[in-house]
């Protein structure tokens, strides 16, 4: 059979050119193997929940004789059924660790210059992966469609409909109307959550993992030393894929453990949507912005070219988008050589290491922010609009001062004891 196969197939050259290459073997790495782990994951789990799903807000009877949206009430079914709300658990956690792994996936590529050069194009794919999980997890926000559910997912749905000139049509595509309202939202939200972000998924981590193969791992500095020139690792087949295996195996058993341990969004807590308004904060993915927008003054709105740019838009849009275009923009900037085989050390590069810890600092004062309102009900100072605005803005810059600073000091006398 396998004779027949390779005269046909050529089984023997695929193995010696795609099964044969050799992965570095680096902790850091496994971060995006833990994405794709997390991707299959939700897949899995994504399948059962979706054949007991109803994307309907009809109104439908409980066996308790309650009239509940369908969407609301087939989440329900679904936490009834044995298993189902582990499964549910598993789901959701599994979203979170694979925007997470993708996040540190990405620092590790900013700080170990792998976007240069000719990485560009795998880079860019990358940061699209990114983007695309972010908002494939959005479009899932409404789909339990309880009183926390509808009542973010509005927010997302205001940020979109703020977008001057193209919001209304923006918010239509998405949302198939207003928010909450239409009936056509929750089929509209949950196709692009169960098929097309999914698809797009997964054309995209293929392309980046064909492109990954095609370039070949960067390496870790030391391999210049042991192995010159040449990749310095573990055949793919049989080493490297008995180790993805042990390690899929690994995070399926930790994911189910903290699935069963810490149910995700008991919808029965919050109950199906009502005029009153919870208390409701997005997701840590999301909290930067929420804080943005928790900072950003009602008064910040005027008239453009008969568009109104108003402060959903500036917190909401013009501040991520941004961070998205320098991010884009940065493999074409940063455009100096090095030898691209081998990781690039933060050391080495003291302005960009400074940048990248200045982001984060950038994104967990943002997240703090989020937090205004609670901290003006205890009395805090962090309550004050000028004191977050200060964290927000003032802490990512002595960051990068401090950073640059420390590392100039540290490599110079580094430099300067391998000269003498």
């Amino acid at each position: 059979m396998y004779k027949w196969l390779d005269e046909r197939l050529d089984l023997t050259g695929l193995y010696q050119k795609v099964l044969r290459k050799a992965f570095p073997v680096h902790h850091s790495f496994f971060l995006g193997e833990i994405t794709l782990f997390a991707f299959i994951v939700l897949v899995l789990t994504g399948i059962f929940l979706t054949l007991n799903y109803e994307p309907s807000i009809r109104e439908v009877k409980l066996p308790d004789g309650r009239a509940v949206p369908a969407a609301y009430g087939s989440v329900l079914y679904i936490d009834s059924l044995p298993f189902g709300a582990v499964i549910r658990s598993l789901h959701h956690w599994s979203a979170h660790v694979m925007i997470a792994a993708a996040f540190l996936h990405m620092l590790r590529i900013l700080l170990s210059g792998a976007y240069k050069k000719p990485r560009e194009l795998n880079y860019l794919v990358g940061l699209g992966l990114l983007g695309l999980a972010v908002v494939t997890a959005f479009t899932g926000y409404a789909l339990p469609y309880d009183n926390y559910a509808v009542t973010a997912t509005r927010i997302g749905y205001g940020i979109a409909n703020s977008i001057p000139w193209i919001g209304g049509a923006l918010a239509q595509v998405m949302f198939g109307g207003e928010f909450p309202g239409s009936e056509k939202s929750i089929p509209r939200l949950f196709s692009l959550h169960v098929l097309w972000l999914p698809l797009l998924l997964m054309g995209l981590i293929g392309l980046h993992l064909v492109i990954m193969i095609k370039q070949k791992h960067t390496q870790p500095r030391y391999a210049e030393r042991i192995a010159p020139g040449k990749i310095l690792g573990v055949p793919m087949y049989p080493q490297q894929m008995v180790m993805m295996l042990i390690l899929f195996a690994l995070y399926v058993g930790i994911m189910a453990m903290i699935a069963g341990a810490f149910l995700a969004h008991p919808i029965e807590a919050f109950g199906p949507p009502t005029p009153n308004t919870p208390a409701v904060k997005p997701d840590w993915y999301f909290l930067w912005i929420y804080g943005i927008l928790q900072l950003i003054p009602s008064s910040w709105e005027f008239r453009l070219f008969g568009a109104t740019i108003g402060p959903e838009f500036i917190g909401g849009a013009v501040v991520p988008g941004i961070l998205a275009v320098v991010g884009l923009l940065l493999p074409f900037v940063d455009t100096r050589k090095d030898k691209m085989r081998y990781m690039e050390l933060p050391s080495e590069h003291p302005v960009r290491t400074s940048a990248v810890l200045a982001l984060l600092v950038f994104f967990l004062m943002a997240s703090l922010a989020g937090y205004k309102i609670d901290f003006q009900q205890q009395g805090y100072l962090l309550g004050n609009t000028a004191v977050l605005w200060t964290l927000v803005l003032g802490a990512p810059l002595l960051t990068f001062f401090l950073t640059y600073v420390l590392m100039r000091i540290f490599y110079g006398e580094k430099e300067k004891k391998a000269l003498e």
